[in-house]
C-alpha cells in the first residue's frame, strides 16, 4: 500500500466512476483498476460495488475511505510543515556544555538567538569534556560546546569564543596588589584545582615546565565551587577570564593576569561531520560565530 494506491482510491470514491478517476490521475482505466484490486487483496476486503454498472463504495470501503482521508492529510500537513521549517527554523536544538560555560558564555548567546528564532526551542545538557564529545558523537546532543583543542577528527570544530586562563585570589590575599605574578610566584600558596581536564593539565604542564612542585590543597570538579573556596581563602586558582568577570567587578574575587605564561582557553563549537543540519542549526552556528567582536576570534600567530 503506498500514497498512489490511496489517492487513486480516493479519486474512484469522489467520482463514483473509474473512468473518471482515470482521468483525474492521467492514468488508463485498468491501471486504475489494478490499485484497486491490489488495495483490496490487502486489506482482505472489497471496497466498490461494482455491480449494476454503478460504482459505490462497500461498508468496509466508507470505513477504508476515512482512514484514507485521514492519512492523505496527515501527509500534506507534514509536507507542509517541513517545508515551513526550511524557510523559518523550527524544532529543537539540544546544546552539551560545562558547568562555566553554561553560566558565563552561553546565555547571551542563547538570547540573541531566541529574539530572532523563538520558535526554535533551546536545551542545554551540563556535562565534562569528555561526556560532551561522546554525546556529540553519539547524537544525543547537535552540538557540544568544548575547550579546544579537539582532535577527533569525527568532528567539525568552529571557533566560538577567545579566552585565557587568569589567577584568581581573594581582594586581601599578597598577591591580590601584583597587575601580574609569575608561576614561581604562586608556588608559594596553596592551589585549589580542577580535579580533571584542560585546564588542570595546562596547570600542571605550568609548574613541570618551570620544574616547581605546586601545592594543591583542594581538588574540585566545579569552576563554580572553585571561586567560592577562593574566596573563602582556602586558596588561589586559575579560572578563564570569562568565569570571573562579574565577581571581579563585585570585588569578591581580585584577578591576577600569568606573568610569564600565556594559556588560551578558546571555546569551539563542535558537532559531526556527517550531521545533517537543519536551518535552526546553521543559524544557531552563526549567531554563536557572530556573537563576539571579530577581534576576539582572530587567531594568534604560534611562537
Amino acid at each position: 500500500m503506498d500514497f498512489d494506491q490511496l489517492e487513486s482510491f480516493l479519486e474512484v470514491a469522489r467520482h463514483a466512476s473509474f473512468s473518471r478517476a482515470a482521468e483525474k490521475r492521467f492514468r488508463t482505466q485498468p491501471a486504475i483498476s489494478s490499485q484497486i484490486r491490489g488495495l483490496e487483496e490487502e486489506v482482505g476486503a472489497k471496497l466498490f460495488d461494482r455491480s449494476g454498472g454503478k460504482v459505490s463504495l462497500t461498508a468496509a470501503g466508507k470505513a477504508f475511505l476515512k482512514y484514507v482521508e485521514e492519512t492523505l492529510d496527515a501527509r500534506k500537513t507534514m509536507l507542509v510543515t517541513i517545508a515551513e521549517m526550511e524557510r523559518v527554523p523550527r524544532g529543537e536544538i539540544i546544546v552539551g556544555a560545562n558547568e562555566g560555560t553554561c553560566l558565563h558564555i552561553l546565555p547571551e548567546v542563547f538570547a540573541d538567538f531566541k529574539k530572532q528564532y523563538p520558535d526554535v526551542s533551546v536545551s542545554i545538557k551540563r556535562a565534562d569534556y569528555a561526556k560532551i564529545l561522546e554525546s556529540v558523537i553519539d547524537n544525543s546532543v547537535d552540538f557540544g560546546v568544548v575547550s579546544l583543542p579537539v582532535t577527533d577528527n569525527r568532528l567539525t570544530v568552529v571557533l566560538i569564543h577567545r579566552d585565557e586562563l587568569i589567577l584568581i585570589t581573594p581582594p586581601h590575599h599578597p598577591l591580590a596588589k601584583l597587575k601580574s605574578a609569575a608561576i614561581a610566584d604562586v608556588a608559594r600558596f596553596p592551589l585549589v584545582v580542577p580535579k580533571a581536564g584542560h585546564t588542570r593539565d595546562a596547570i600542571e604542564e605550568l609548574f613541570h615546565e618551570r620544574r616547581l612542585k605546586p601545592n594543591f590543597t583542594m581538588e574540585l570538579d566545579s569552576s563554580e565551587l572553585l571561586k567560592r573556596f577562593v574566596a573563602a581563602d582556602v586558596g588561589i586558582g586559575f579560572i578563564a577570564r570569562s568565569n570571573v568577570e562579574e565577581d571581579v567587578r563585585a570585588r569578591v574575587l581580585n584577578a591576577v593576569i600569568i606573568a610569564d605564561a600565556q594559556v588560551r582557553r578558546d571555546l569551539a563549537l563542535v558537532f559531526r561531520k556527517d550531521k545533517a543540519l537543519s536551518r535552526a542549526a546553521l543559524a544557531f552556528i552563526d549567531i554563536a560565530v557572530q556573537h563576539k567582536p571579530a577581534q576576539e576570534l582572530v587567531q594568534t600567530p604560534s611562537r
